[in-house]
């Protein structure tokens, strides 16, 4: 017991640190997002690709809260990933352009429709670090990993999350963005984007991953391997905001 107590003092001392001395760097303070995994439709994949797509010069003319958007594909899903300024820059999002075209046409591009298939899949989130995005248009390949904090874990996971933007930002040259997310008390989300496949694979051997390996079993439901790796999800960028 003894030790499972230092232990865990020690996981919370070094997240302290790195969160006291990295305060200041954290940026997208108050920001929200959303994320949309969504089916497309019996032999609509293009289509639904190919509009989501034309939503983007959308997004950038008419969303000026929409900070960052991205169009997403792997295999017959498709997604969005946004980030907002704030809470009221995401209501404005979903009652937008886009979002009314995409009600409009969810019927016949996307499985399940608009309730069933949009609206059910919406993840929304409160940001809690990020690094700033860099060399934004030279990104072709996004990974999208959901966490689930361990039993009575979910402030301990959050305070890792808050402390590793700052180290991405230090440490990751080629991890062109990188944002935390805070989805309720106990789910979380981690969002990055990279030019290509070198710069995925130097993030899974950087250090923030190394210590969410080391600290996972812990903090994550399923650990590493099922909590971690196992949620993880690659897509291809489609189009970016």
């Amino acid at each position: 017991m003894k030790t499972k107590f230092l232990q865990m003092f020690s996981v919370l001392a070094l997240i302290t640190t790195a969160t006291v001395g990295n305060a200041q760097e954290n940026v997208m303070d108050n920001y929200t997002a959303s994320f949309i995994a969504m089916p497309a439709a019996s032999d609509q994949t293009d289509a639904f690709a190919d509009f989501l797509i034309a939503a983007a010069p959308l997004v950038k003319n008419t969303e000026p809260g929409t900070k960052l958007w991205f169009a997403l594909k792997a295999q017959n899903t498709l997604a969005i990933f946004d980030v907002f300024v704030d809470a009221q820059a995401r209501d404005a999002h979903f009652s937008g352009v886009v979002a009314g075209a995409l009600k409009e046409n969810a019927d016949h591009l996307v499985e399940g429709g608009w309730d069933g298939g949009v609206v059910a899949n919406i993840n929304n989130a409160n940001v809690l670090s990020a690094k700033e995005a860099v060399d934004l248009y030279s990104a072709t390949t996004a990974t999208f990993i959901m966490l689930e904090a361990a039993p009575g874990q979910g402030e301990q996971l959050a305070e890792l999350l808050r402390a590793a933007g700052p180290i991405v930002a230090k440490t990751e040259p080629e991890t062109l963005f990188w944002v935390a997310l805070q989805i309720d008390a106990n789910k979380f989300a981690i969002f990055d984007i990279f030019a290509g496949e070198a710069g995925r694979e130097a993030h899974f051997a950087g250090q923030v991953a190394g210590l969410l390996n080391e600290k996972s079993s812990q903090l994550v439901a399923g650990g590493w391997d099922e909590g971690v790796v196992a949620n993880a999800r690659n897509f291809d960028i489609l189009a970016i905001k």
